[in-house]
Parts: structure tokens; sequence; C-alpha cells
């Protein structure tokens, strides 16, 4: 079989090789030609045709090197660290143009690498820098006389600890979504009791927490939590562990995003296959604009809407829905962002049990 653009192409490297010797050839027969009916010496003749090859192999040769040439210069600069330069070749239309494409295109990809490194320590190294300044000027505190040692400053530092520890248990699963270390354990399950203890423990935690949290556990107690199953005995086929860390960080966005006594709404139908599972969760916020759609799922990424609660609120460590769409990732599913007449609605789809092929 065939691959494709394996073919002789009108501008390709093969193609000009080959009009090169068609052309050398013709160049020296008819010198030959003019030689027999001058009666001019054949050495001449000779010696005409060899340079006259030489020249036009000398042209070709220059518009086939000088590319070479220019590439090796870039992949310098790139293996020294440097991804700004790119190959201005790739408007040609032969292979060259090609591979000048393919290192433009890693050049892009190794300089969109580099710098989410940078943003990834400079985050982190934000995200980590918060509990732990509150929690080192209340021990200060304690250890100056300024503040007592009693339960309620105690509290104050625990809440910063468990902070702290849900932080670094978030860069965990980054880890291990980066090393691929995570199998799945699915099961089937009803759906209803499934989301409805999910969401009890989102509001167990946030009424007995004051202090803003890190990412998948909410501080707001003003925020309805509404869940619709349907049908009532709907049941799924996932690994719940991995689904709760969906639907919690999912209604965890919602919630810091409503507005004061708003409403977000956790849907849950079936899907087209056996076993599998169509969520929604929808609040009341300000939505997400269509440009930045595409961007809320990457890492750190905290979007350009405000929060509608007012200033000081947290804003999250901007990994949790990358952390829910490695999860649906892990299942196979689909996640995204779908059009809402009012606020955010994400969608979630899960595969479940596939029917199998006849």
């Amino acid at each position: 079989m065939t691959r494709p653009g394996s073919g002789l192409r009108p501008f390709s490297i093969k193609a000009k090789l080959g009009t090169l010797v068609v052309v050398s050839v013709f160049i020296t027969t008819g010198l030959l030609i003019v030689a027999l009916r001058t009666r001019t010496e054949f050495r001449f003749i000779t010696v005409f045709s060899v340079i006259a090859t030489l020249l036009i192999t000398q042209f070709v040769a220059h518009g086939l090197t000088a590319p070479l040439d220019e590439m090796r210069a870039v992949a310098r600069s790139i293996s020294h660290g440097d991804y700004t330069r790119r190959v201005s070749g790739a408007g040609r239309r032969d292979e060259l143009g090609d591979l000048a494409q393919t290192i433009n295109r890693m050049a892009d990809d190794l300089e969109a690498e580099d710098r989410h490194r940078k943003e990834l320590v400079a985050n982190v190294s934000h995200e980590l820098r918060t509990p732990i300044a509150a929690l080192r000027a209340v021990l200060e505190n304690v250890v100056d006389g300024v503040s007592a040692a009693d339960p309620e400053t105690m509290r104050t530092a625990l809440k910063q600890t468990e902070r702290l520890g849900r932080l670094v248990e978030t860069l965990l699963d980054l880890s291990r979504l980066d090393n691929g270390v995570v199998a799945l354990k699915a099961r089937s399950f009803e759906v209803w009791p499934y989301l409805s203890g999910v969401l009890k423990e989102a509001n167990l935690a946030a009424s007995h927490r004051r202090l803003p949290s890190g990412s998948g556990n909410h501080s707001r107690t003003d925020v309805h939590l509404h869940l619709d199953v349907s049908p009532p005995e709907l049941t799924a086929h996932a690994d719940a562990e991995r689904l709760h860390q969906v639907v919690a960080n999912l209604v965890d966005n919602a919630v810091k995003h409503s507005p004061p006594h708003g409403r977000v709404t956790v849907l849950a139908r079936r899907g087209a296959y056996s076993e599998s599972l169509e969520l929604e969760v929808v609040d009341e916020g300000p939505g997400i604009p269509e440009a930045e759609r595409h961007r809320v799922f990457e890492r750190f990424n905290r979007g350009q809407v405000p929060s509608p609660h007012g200033p000081g609120s947290d804003g999250g460590t901007g990994l949790g829905l990358a952390i829910a769409r490695w999860a649906v990732d892990l299942h196979g599913g689909r996640i995204g962002v779908a059009e809402s007449a009012r606020g955010c609605r994400i969608q979630v789809t899960l595969p479940g049990i596939p029917e199998p092929r006849g």
C-alpha cells in the first residue's frame, strides 16, 4: 500500500533531482549536435558541458543545502534551551518544507512545555506558601505570647495544616496522572445513593470549615445543592473513587462561582450503553466565556471570571478541573463545557459497559 505523500510531487526533491539530470542530458546533447554541425573538437564540447552541468548543479544544491544549514542552527539552539527560533522554510512545497514544519511544531511544543514547567513551579510555590505563612503566623503568635495556645488558636493552625495536606495530596494525584500509574477499579453501583452521599459529604465538610480550603473542598454554606437522578433506580459502571473526584471537584467549582444563596444542580441520566452515565453540574454563576472554555481544564487555570461572592474568596488551586478531566479520561469518557442560558453547565459522559459488536 502506498503511503500518503510518498508519490512524486511536482516540487519534491526527487522531482528537482530528476529535472537536474534531464537538463544536464539536454545540455550535453545540444552541445554534441552543435559540435557535429560546426566540426568543433569534442574536447571543447566536453569542457563546456561539464562547466554548464556544474553551474546548474551548484544552483540546485544551494537551494537544498541552505535550508538544512538553517535547520541545524535552529536544532542546536533548541538543544541549548532556546525555543524561540523557527525555521523560515516552512512554506516550501517539498520534503524540506515538511521537515521545517515538523521542527517548528516541535519547537512550539517544547516552548509550551517549558512555559508550563515554569508556571507549575511558580504556582505550586505560591499555593504552598499561603498555608505555610498562615501556620507560621499562628505559631509565632503562640511562641511570642501574643496568642494563647487555646483550642480556637490550635483549631486555626490545624485547618491550615489540613489545607497544606490537601494541596500535597492534589500534587500527588497530579504526579500519578503524569506517570500513568493509576488503575481503574470499576464496579456497578446505584447512582442516587452514591451521588447523594457525595453531596452530603460536601455540605458536611463546608459546615465545619470557616477558612478557605484547597481544591475540592468549598467553604460556603449558603449555596443549595440539588440532586436530580432519572430514573431513580439508575445504575452505572465506573471507579467510584475516581468518580468521587470528578463530582466533588465540579461541585466545588460550581459552588465557588455561585451567587449568594445560589443553587447548584447535579443531574444524572442513563447513557447510550449498558450502565453508562451522563452527568451534568449546573450553577447560576457568571458562566464561562466561550473563548475560555477550552482552557478551563488546564492545570492551574483559574479563569478570568471574578468570583461573584466577593473579594477575598478562595479561588482554589486551579487543579480541580484538571483532575476531573484526568479521572474522566481514565474511564474513556468525555468532559466539557456545554451551552447554558445561565451560569455554567459542565457535562460528563462515562461509557459504562459498551455493547459487544456482533
